[in-house]
């Protein structure tokens, strides 16, 4: 049973109206945003390190068509619905592909095996390849789109970019699925706590 008297909110509430009619309406609206500001402010430091304890699977994000051939190294993908078969892929709105990708409309993601963790490497950037370079690391085809599909990916998922929606520092590009092929391979990569780890399927006899 509540403690509040029968009629304890509608005194608050009355309460509230006067204090609203005493200091205005804008007045208020910026006492709340304030007060939720000081109390939800996290860190850019502190986030990346959480988020460093979610593991994700590795993927390398190809484009091809009128705006160029690009590449790079995503974990940040997911998938969104099954019907019609949906995922987003997280871009830097900063880096040079953003723009092709964006303009090609179309990308594949091809999440990478464990015997294929140099390519993570080679299309974040941290050799000295350029992007033709890059590709020459790998063996590609292509599917339904022109976009490249990476030879022995665990998965491939090619698509057509449906949506996209600016969000802070990145890009969220909503891809449709238009066509996939799943790999040979049985053990994926995984990329936790800054480091790469393999991990298999085990496939029942």
């Amino acid at each position: 049973m509540s403690r509040h008297a029968p009629g304890g909110q509608a005194l608050r509430t009355r309460a509230g109206q006067a204090l609203a009619r005493r200091l205005g309406r804008d007045a208020i609206t910026g006492m709340i945003t304030h007060w939720a500001r000081e109390r939800s402010v996290v860190s850019r430091h502190i986030y990346r390190e959480a988020m460093a304890r979610v593991g994700a699977a590795v993927h390398v994000v190809t484009t091809a068509g009128p705006a160029g051939r690009y590449g790079f190294t995503a974990s940040a993908v997911t998938s969104v619905t099954d019907d019609p078969p949906t995922l987003l892929v997280c871009q830097n709105r900063a880096s040079d592909a953003n723009r092709a990708f964006k303009a090609n409309g179309l990308l594949c993601v091809n999440t990478l095996a464990a015997a294929q963790e140099r390519l993570s490497a080679v299309f974040a950037g941290m050799t000295d390849c350029d992007m033709d370079g890059r590709f020459a690391a790998a063996e590609w085809g292509t599917l339904v789109s022109a976009a490249p599909v990476l030879a022995g990916a665990l998965v491939s998922f090619d698509c057509r970019i449906a949506q996209v929606v600016e969000v802070g520092t990145h890009s969220v590009l909503f891809c449709e699925v238009v066509a996939l092929v799943v790999g040979p391979g049985h053990e994926g990569l995984i990329y936790f706590g800054r480091r790469y780890h393999p991990v298999r399927v085990t496939v029942p006899g």
